[in-house]
């Protein structure tokens, strides 16, 4: 919106040529996010104190959490999601499809887990809407937003599914395109979701993949950099840096107040958000295997609550001590912060893996 403003007046001061780079853009959009969510965290906190909008806290999970995190407010997700739409809408191109398929995902999956988690505030439940309930209205919401997406696309590339590490290898998808791209949306959402059980954890994470996928959107939406690096040109796919450089910043802010130990839970408004999001960037830039590389803690997480049911369900015994593999580690007696920290460490060696696919073809 302010973009498009100010480069109707180009010709008349041409030092605002500088917002027709996307990096400035970028910057622009991490500044103003990171600051929106600095701005309206504290008040928020203290909103969501006096109306009592706590996180009810599982009674099966591990025993000091019941003591450290109850009374702590949820639907932190909301700092974010303002930081990052605000600032999308100000730096970005809002006549990018990409930008505004990104932007329609972040904010309808940010609808659903402010849903989710009212339930759960007006139950005094950690449950919320059932898992199948919710599971339907993300693949729904996935779906409509890719059909649309679809009908807009007019290269043939897209159905396509590229393999890091190896030079032009990839299957064309043909009509599976849309059911994959929704399990990688879905499937994003659900993990980032089951990862955001302690302090901290999910949320740095989420910057270190939204930080790859900045990098990786302006390579692949730039042609010499595209063709240098042997990676599929789409032309438009930069802009999606500067939502990558929104949800880096608005969660720089909001890990101000999650630290620990925690002055506010994001909840599932903002785990939900954040992962389709990330699912969203992963199938515009075509580098899904390298999406689930560098979000590699969040499918370790989720794969261990995959494994711990089907254990349950066909021996009746349980592979972990408790999922998802967080509170597992928590149980060994691991305090909070050397398993948050363990983790973010494996989150930044895998980040570096995945970036360094750009260039090992």
């Amino acid at each position: 919106m302010l973009y498009e403003f100010l480069l109707t007046y180009v010709e008349t001061f041409t030092f605002l040529n500088v917002f027709k780079y996307i990096t400035f853009r970028t910057g622009l959009a991490f500044f103003t996010s990171l600051f929106i969510a600095l701005l309206i965290g504290g008040p928020f906190i203290k909103l969501f104190s006096n109306k009592k909008i706590f996180n009810p806290i599982r009674e099966d999970g591990p025993s000091d959490h019941i003591v450290k995190k109850i009374g702590t407010p949820t639907m932190g997700g909301i700092i974010i999601l303002i930081g990052i739409i605000f600032s999308v809408i100000l730096w970005a191109d809002l006549s990018n499809i990409y930008i505004l398929f990104c932007l329609y995902i972040v904010a309808s999956f940010g609808l659903l887990g402010a849903f989710d988690d009212y339930k759960k505030i007006r139950d005094t439940s950690s449950k919320g809407i059932s898992s199948r309930l919710k599971i339907l209205i993300q693949l729904f919401l996935a779906v409509l937003g890719l059909i649309v997406l679809t009908y807009f696309i007019e290269y043939d590339e897209f159905n396509n599914l590229y393999f890091p590490f190896f030079k032009n290898l990839f299957v064309n998808l043909s009509w599976f395109f849309v059911p994959f791209s929704v399990f990688v949306i879905v499937g994003s959402s659900n993990a980032v979701n089951l990862t955001d059980g302690l302090d901290g954890l999910a949320t740095v994470p989420v910057i270190l993949v939204a930080g790859c996928f900045a990098f990786i959107s302006y390579v692949t939406g730039n042609i010499v950099f595209s063709n240098y690096l042997q990676i599929l040109y789409i032309e438009g796919a930069g802009e999606i840096s500067i939502f990558c450089g929104s949800i880096i910043g608005a969660c720089l802010g909001f890990l101000w107040f999650n630290a620990p130990p925690a002055k506010i839970f994001m909840g599932d408004t903002g785990s939900l958000s954040l992962g389709g999001s990330l699912g969203a960037v992963g199938i515009i830039t075509k580098h899904e295997i390298v999406l689930a590389i560098t979000g590699g803690l969040f499918v370790l997480e989720a794969l261990s609550v995959m494994v711990q049911v089907i254990s349950f369900k066909l021996t009746g015994k349980r592979i972990f001590k408790m999922a998802p593999i967080h509170h597992h580690f928590e149980k060994k007696g691991w305090p909070e912060s050397t398993v948050v920290i363990r983790f973010w460490i494996i989150s930044i060696i895998l980040a570096m893996i995945g970036l360094a696919t750009l260039k090992l073809r």
